[in-house]
């Protein structure tokens, strides 16, 4: 099953209303409620990762793993974490979301957080998850985490086989500078800007208290838009210049021709943060990925039915997308 032939319903026009009304609304799980256990890794740096699991570990368990990274400010909690999960548990899959630094619920110790292009937490992160699961092993990573995840592949090469056999990223902001912009202007700076700033700064201040000195106080109070976030807090923490040279270095779309395991890229055209002219063409990826490009489902929307609808079309058709390589 694919989503290139994906149409939303009627009664929900608009990338925008794709993405506000599954994310709020839409019906997730389908079975019993999900119950998530918690495993805390220690990291090679000190700190941590929290990793929440839908069913209880077992290393010798044959049935395929599916691992997901969520977006910005996201966790095993998002509707598309949820629908993921349920859709795993259908098909007798483990399931298993890493939560990058500070989204579990508790702030992180190291100087550090998350950022679009954490590649190396990836690997080390999938290194882990491939020590204690004995079957085959697939990701998906959701908008940030989606193109943190296609940097990793392209990075890893082929030694990206030795963790998992396919990734897909969905609806992620491949080219980091065109969906800066995009997320910068009019109703999407004054919903969603809004919105990731509500969660975002008070985890930064609360970083400030836990190592004072590492930004400027002042200057986060008056960021208004996710650039000036960024070059206060993103780039400099993670060993980039500025939120330029973060953007440029971290996205994962002039790296895509690299990869060189199966990859599925799914990006709405229909997306408010991810504006269609910045996606990748065939041309722009190698043998290894494929492009998935329907005209609607908005920002991991992808609504279906009457209302109020669910949010099962996309994951149920990534997950079988994945299970042809597991």
């Amino acid at each position: 099953m694919s989503l290139l032939a994906y149409r939303p319903p009627v009664w929900l026009p608009g990338g925008n209303l794709q993405t506000v009304w599954p994310a709020l609304w839409g019906r997730r799980v389908f079975g019993a409620p999900l119950a998530y256990r918690r495993e805390r890794w220690t990291t090679p740096d000190g700190d941590f990762v929290d990793a929440d699991w839908l069913d209880e570990p077992d290393p010798a368990h044959a049935a395929p793993l599916l691992v997901l990274f969520h977006g910005l400010e996201g966790s095993s909690r998002s509707h598309y974490a949820q629908a993921f999960a349920d859709v795993a548990r259908e098909r007798g899959w483990r399931f298993v979301v890493p939560h990058f630094r500070g989204c579990s619920g508790e702030i992180n110790h190291a100087p550090r957080a998350y950022h679009s292009g954490d590649y190396e937490e990836i690997d080390w992160i999938l290194a882990r998850v491939r020590s204690q699961h004995a079957g085959p092993v697939v990701a998906v990573g959701v908008s940030l985490g989606g193109n943190a995840l296609m940097r990793w592949a392209a990075e890893a090469g082929e030694a990206a086989a030795s963790r998992v056999r396919a990734v897909a990223s969905v609806c992620s902001p491949l080219d980091l500078a065109a969906g800066g912009r995009a997320i910068g202007r009019g109703f999407n700076r004054l919903v969603y800007t809004t919105m990731f700033l509500r969660s975002m700064k008070p985890k930064a201040l609360a970083k400030l208290a836990q190592h004072p000195g590492l930004f400027d106080l002042e200057a986060m109070r008056a960021a208004r838009d996710l650039y000036a976030f960024d070059n206060l807090f993103t780039a400099p923490l993670h060993g980039f210049r500025d939120t330029d040279d973060y953007y440029a270095r971290a996205s994962a779309g002039p790296h895509l021709h690299r990869i060189r395991m199966p990859a599925l890229a799914l990006n709405a055209r229909n997306d408010p943060f991810v504006p269609a002219a910045s996606l990748p063409r065939p041309g722009d990826v190698g043998q290894w990925v494929t492009l998935w490009q329907p005209s609607g489902g908005g920002h991991v929307g992808f609504p279906r039915g009457a209302p109020p609808g669910d949010v099962r079309a996309m994951p149920e058709a990534v997950t079988a997308w994945l299970a042809q390589a597991a």
